[in-house]
């Protein structure tokens, strides 16, 4: 008879040495019992559980490189050409505050409407006192209709206070708003700006005009 020793709540009964052969249906050649048995220590059982473990593993192995394959069906890409924009109808709702800025935008908008074809006519520009005003007015001229989209110009500059802050997040919010609620696109061309300097490279400077992307956008 094998020696013995407890093993606590838990033991190991080995089975026959006759199911040791190597076969990757088989279940591991050892079970758990969860009673107040023992574990042999004999040196055949020793052999056998490490045997029984080094298979295991190399079973285990395998079935972590097994992946599931995914099929996915062909991607289709659309791209938009726009080459006039003649019959299109457009708003630009522009802020008065810092106009050195917001005029130039103005400007560079225009020349990219006029290179699309886009009549005089067909484009309302239409002034507010300031940034925080143009979510409420591009609103109110989205629900109309008459737009193909809206564009909102507008320039804050940060200063000493926490003013900034308070008109940046509620012009954004306002133009995201307006869109949203109305149902016609409303542009976002407002720049962000911690100097006048930098306002000054996007309207025109070394950083191109954004009031020219924004209304690129607006097509």
């Amino acid at each position: 008879m094998a020696n013995t020793v407890a093993f606590g709540e838990i033991a190991l009964v080995p089975l026959p040495l006759r199911q040791s052969t190597f076969n990757p249906s088989h279940r591991p050649l050892f079970s758990l019992s969860f009673h107040n048995t023992t574990i042999s220590s004999s040196p055949k059982l020793t052999a056998l559980l490490s045997f029984t473990q080094s298979q295991g593993f190399g079973f285990a192995s395998k079935e972590q490189k097994r992946t599931d394959l995914v099929q996915t069906s062909a991607v289709r890409e659309l791209r938009g050409s726009l080459l006039s924009a003649q019959e299109h109808r457009f708003a630009i709702v522009v802020a008065r505050f810092n106009d050195l800025i917001t005029k130039k935008l103005l400007e560079g908008a225009l020349d990219t409407f006029k290179s699309y074809s886009v009549r005089e006519e067909n484009i309302d520009v239409v002034w507010v006192p300031g940034s925080f005003e143009i979510g409420v007015v591009a609103q109110q001229l989205g629900k109309s209709q008459k737009y193909q989209s809206i564009l909102c110009i507008g320039a804050v500059i940060k200063g000493d206070t926490s003013h900034y802050d308070a008109v940046v997040n509620a012009t954004t919010s306002g133009v995201l708003s307006a869109g949203l609620n109305s149902g016609t696109p409303c542009i976002f061309g407002v720049l962000t700006c911690d100097t006048l300097e930098q306002a000054f490279n996007r309207a025109g400077g070394k950083s191109g005009n954004k009031g020219a992307e924004a209304a690129l956008t607006a097509d």
